[in-house]
């Protein structure tokens, strides 16, 4: 009988003993996997790398489907770009800040909002959705400036801006070149007849008051000589501009994209400026459709939107009337530099 009774109240310590060693072995499981067991944290650089790895896809499907929300991003990682005080400051596990590798230099009225649209579909693209103006108006901030303005990449992607303006601004092609001899460039250019009533249409939009687009264009009705100093004309004469740019990078280092292709086969384009960035060509056919009402492509809908993707109501407004004696005057001032921007790019872009 002792015997039994002393075994009976050994039981319940028995009971308490087990759940205290469960209770214990429970607890450290979780610290473990929580990583707070950890004695000897991993270095930054292999931490930094692990979550690259697990975030790489991820982040390269989102660039594809961020689209105009990107601009918004964009300024509001300005607002609180990092210090450049060293390289880790730059970067975390979203990639790092890298000056462009690609800039859409020109031309302004030549379509270079939708060529950087329809590239942002590219999951290897980054790109700044405001033109920065770096290399023609805020060169004195210094390119560290420069780079906290641009998006974040991870390994295998590009980043890439526009500014139309640099491709007409005299100091543009030093400025870029002492930033990198490698730089691509792109050049997106139309008629420039088109082009420059397409100018006199956006700057009459915000100011309706402006003279006539034929007071503006001719130094004299009479003699009917052309007023190059108006910048409508001026940016029209690609040759000369592309004289510039030709003193600091080879023919090779750029890409001269047709406006007018890119509205009527925008995916014929796009497969140029894919091989010349060394980008798989993603976008394609697939990825557009023509919108009658604005006159030009747009992206379709993208996975997981609701609408599809079509520039501004600014974009495809209605040009007023020119009379035609007056679009023939300036076809025949523009005619001598379209022969020798053909022959200088080794294309034809048919304006004549």
């Amino acid at each position: 009988m002792g015997v039994t009774k002393r075994t009976k109240g050994r039981a319940p310590q028995s009971r308490v003993s087990v759940f205290l060693t469960m209770l214990l072995l429970f607890t450290y499981v979780f610290y473990c996997l929580t990583g707070c067991c950890d004695l000897t944290p991993s270095p930054l650089y292999e931490r930094q790398t692990f979550r690259n790895k697990l975030s790489s896809e991820e982040l390269r499907g989102n660039a594809s489907r961020q689209g105009s929300v990107d601009g918004a991003a964009e300024e509001e990682d300005t607002k609180h770009a990092p210090s450049d005080s060293s390289n880790l400051s730059m970067a975390n596990s979203f990639g790092s800040k890298e000056l462009p590798q690609a800039i859409i230099i020109g031309v302004k009225k030549g379509g270079t909002r939708a060529l950087l649209e329809f590239l942002r579909v590219h999951p290897d693209v980054r790109a700044v959705g405001a033109e920065p103006h770096f290399f023609d108006r805020f060169y004195d901030k210094g390119l560290e400036w420069y780079r906290n303005l641009m998006p974040r990449t991870l390994e295998g992607q590009i980043t890439m801006e526009k500014t139309p303006s640099y491709f007409v601004t005299r100091e543009a092609p030093a400025r870029v070149f002492a930033m990198s001899r490698h730089t691509k460039l792109i050049v997106v250019v139309r008629d420039p007849v088109t082009r420059a009533v397409s100018d006199y249409t956006q700057t009459l939009s915000k100011n309706p008051g402006l003279p006539s687009f034929q007071n503006l264009v001719f130094k004299n009705s009479t003699t009917g000589l052309i007023d190059t100093s108006w910048s409508a004309v001026r940016i029209g004469i690609y040759a000369k501009h592309l004289e510039n740019w030709l003193r600091y990078f080879p023919l090779s280092r750029l890409l001269f994209v047709s406006g007018e292709r890119l509205v009527t086969d925008p995916a014929g384009e796009m497969g140029r400026v894919q091989d010349f960035l060394g980008l798989k060509r993603v976008v394609t056919n697939k990825h557009f459709y023509f919108n009658q009402t604005k006159g030009f492509p747009c992206l379709k809908k993208p996975e997981g939107s609701s609408r599809p993707r079509c520039l501004g109501k600014s974009k495809g407004r209605a040009h007023p009337q020119i009379p035609s004696e007056v679009l023939l005057r300036l076809r025949d001032f523009y005619r001598p530099f379209n022969l020798k921007l053909y022959q200088m790019t080794g294309q034809n872009f048919g304006w004549e």
